[in-house]
Order: C-alpha cells, then sequence, then structure tokens
C-alpha cells in the first residue's frame, strides 16, 4: 500500500511541486510547511487589502503601478491556491476535481450566487 504524499507550499529545484509522504504531520518538515502556507495566506489578505484600497481610493495610477500590483497578486494567487490544493489533497473524502473547470450542477450554483450578489466583496 502506498502512503498519501502531501504537497509542500514551494516548488522542488526543477520548478516541480515539492512532496513529502504524510505520514508525520507534526514532523519538523509539516510543522514548517504548515507556518509557510499561513504566511502566504496571511501575505495574501495583506496584498487584497492594499490592491482593494487603491481600486476603491478612485485614485487614476500608471500602467507601471497597476502592472506591480498585478504581479504581486498573481504571486498571492499561485501560492494560495498551492496551498488549497495541498489541504484539499489531505481531506479524507474530496467530492470535487481539484483541477480542472467545475462541472455540473456546482458550476449553476456559482454563477446563480454571482449573478445574485451573494459572491463577491
Amino acid at each position: 500500500m502506498s502512503q498519501a504524499l502531501r504537497r509542500l507550499p514551494w516548488n522542488g529545484p526543477e520548478g516541480k511541486p515539492a512532496m513529502v509522504p504524510d505520514g508525520n504531520p507534526d514532523g519538523p518538515l509539516s510543522r514548517l510547511a504548515d507556518y509557510i502556507e499561513a504566511q502566504q495566506v496571511a501575505a495574501a489578505e495583506a496584498v487584497v487589502g492594499l490592491a482593494r484600497g487603491m481600486l476603491d481610493s478612485g485614485e487614476e495610477f500608471s500602467t507601471g503601478e497597476l502592472t506591480y500590483v498585478a504581479r504581486r497578486l498573481v504571486e498571492c494567487l499561485t501560492d494560495v491556491l498551492r496551498v488549497a490544493r495541498s489541504r484539499g489533497e489531505r481531506l479524507p473524502c474530496n467530492p470535487l476535481p481539484l483541477d480542472g473547470p467545475l462541472t455540473g450542477s456546482l458550476s449553476e450554483h456559482v454563477g446563480e450566487a454571482l449573478r445574485g450578489g451573494r459572491i463577491g466583496r
């Protein structure tokens, strides 16, 4: 029987996902991964807050400023998606696919929620 692997919140040297056996959630590497995931989520919250403040300010920003903010948002989103995948893969029962588009009724429910204003700011 093969042991489950945990996706770490960083890539390996070749740019591929870094993995570790998930048999020791209290081990030093798992605790380091938990700490880094928490830092990545906190950083994403801060960057989203700053970006939202810029957008809500009504000020005009240069292309360079907007490009800088967009790059930081993409970096944070990439990190948070990696955290979400890692945590989702470790759920005992995972009814939703972790990759690919939403399908079927779930996609319809999300669309209805967006149109009805239940998802957003």
